[in-house]
């Protein structure tokens, strides 16, 4: 059949087979209806290759050889079951786990719930509702990669975080002094102090002239600091922990520190391996152009928008995805305006962060967070509004894969904006 006029068909009449599938660690369910709604099929098998060579054999007994006309619902959108889907040559249709809960109300609404009746339910419902859902497309096998770097880095960025602050903690209650000299334990000359001086008291013993190579062969010489972090360390010992609790503490901090060592190693390796693939990114001249994204959030944004121009019908959608754009409801004249909880959060932290970096980079961005800021609205709100502006700025760039102009922008928001543009 010609493309076209598959096209022009209703979308029942597309497919010959509607799956359900609900999917786990170790196994999944799937059940199969066909265009009148007849369940054909049902099975579970578990989630290994024996598993799915005989899912796929059964679905071709049903389907045909060419399984490009079996429509698969899931509640998700990524992971290894959709990977293995869409390897079979299934239309893989995504389905909000909310919409989900949904459909299977809408089959038993007394509350009952199963493997069997999630999976049919989801089924069923593509087949009379996939008119109005998004298939999803395979994705190109480097924004993929891409994306999963990324989203795995903040994850190693997380357990660097929780570390530190298991460090600080430990610190607190025997070695106070390392914690009033330096604030930024982020940095690997803080560790190597640690590890150097140990104890409050083998800090004291070290002497002055011990001190000061430290501070100079880790760039941690600083001369509006350096009197005072002297004065700090020679009196380390006058308020510390007691001897037992020092001794256990301090092998904790050491232990912690051989953990961030080997972490740190890690994120170098994952950022250069980024660096790498965003540099052979189709739309990389056009993310790298943004103000404030630097080397983190460029990748980060590319990967999670990906390269599908068909994704997002307007800006609304992405922001929506974003988490920027709010939640509204109203019955009769109430009307309640509330957070987006439902959203892709890497993608709102990376806009978030973006956000807050442009200020430094672009007079707009800058004008317009004061002026919200100006008329009584907090940090993270007037972040918000501003990463919301640009992501329509971005979904436009995105469509045409054009770089940022920066006076062609300005230019915009003065035309267009609603509200007072003051670069002065």
């Amino acid at each position: 059949m010609d493309p076209a006029q598959k096209q022009e068909l209703p979308f029942v009449e597309q497919f010959n087979l509607f799956v359900g599938f609900d999917w786990a660690k170790d196994h999944h369910d799937a059940v199969a209806v066909d265009r009148s709604g007849r369940i054909v099929g049902q099975w579970q098998f578990q989630d290994d290759g024996p598993g799915w060579a005989d899912f796929g054999q059964k679905l071709q007994g049903l389907a045909g050889a060419d399984l490009s006309k079996t429509a698969v619902a899931i509640e998700t959108s990524q992971g290894p079951a959709v990977g293995r889907l869409l390897e079979l040559g299934c239309v893989v249709y995504p389905l909000n786990p909310k919409s989900a809960e949904r459909y299977r109300d809408r089959k038993a609404p007394a509350g009952v719930k199963d493997d069997f009746l999630d999976a049919w339910s989801m089924g069923d419902g593509l087949r009379t509702d996939g008119h109005g859902w998004r298939r999803l497309l395979p994705e190109h096998p480097l924004t993929q990669e891409l994306r999963l770097l990324c989203r795995d880095e903040v994850a190693l960025i997380e357990q660097r975080t929780a570390l530190l602050c298991q460090l600080q903690e430990a610190l607190h209650e025997y070695y106070p002094a390392a914690l009033e000299a330096f604030d930024d334990w982020t940095r690997p000359g803080t560790w190597e102090f640690l590890a150097r001086f140990r104890t409050p008291q083998k800090l004291v013993q070290a002497g002055k002239r011990r001190w000061e190579k430290f501070l100079h062969s880790h760039r941690l010489y600083h001369p509006h600091t350096y009197a005072q972090r002297l004065e700090i360390f020679a009196r380390a010992d006058q308020f510390c922990g007691r001897p037992g609790v020092t001794s256990a503490k301090s092998r904790l901090a050491v232990a912690i520190v051989a953990q961030l060592r080997t972490l740190e190693v890690q994120l170098r390796q994952y950022r250069q391996a980024i660096q790498e693939l965003f540099a052979q990114h189709p739309d990389h001249d056009m993310f790298d152009s943004l103000p404030g994204v630097g080397e983190k959030l460029g990748p980060r944004l590319a990967s999670e928008l990906g390269q599908d121009r068909g994704r997002f019908q307007d800006h609304q959608a992405l922001q929506c995805l974003a988490g920027t754009a709010p939640v509204t409801r109203q019955s009769g004249k109430s009307r309640w305006v509330k957070f987006r909880l439902g959203c892709n959060k890497h993608l709102r932290a990376a806009v978030y962060h973006w956000a807050r970096l442009s200020l430094a980079d672009c007079a707009w961005a800058e004008a317009y967070y004061r002026h919200k800021r100006e008329h009584g609205m907090g940090h993270d709100c007037a972040l918000r509004c501003l990463g919301h502006r640009w992501l329509k700025i971005l979904w436009k760039m995105w469509q045409t894969r054009t770089a940022y102009d920066e006076p062609l922008h300005t230019q915009n928001q003065l035309k267009h904006g609603s509200w007072k543009l003051n670069l002065d």
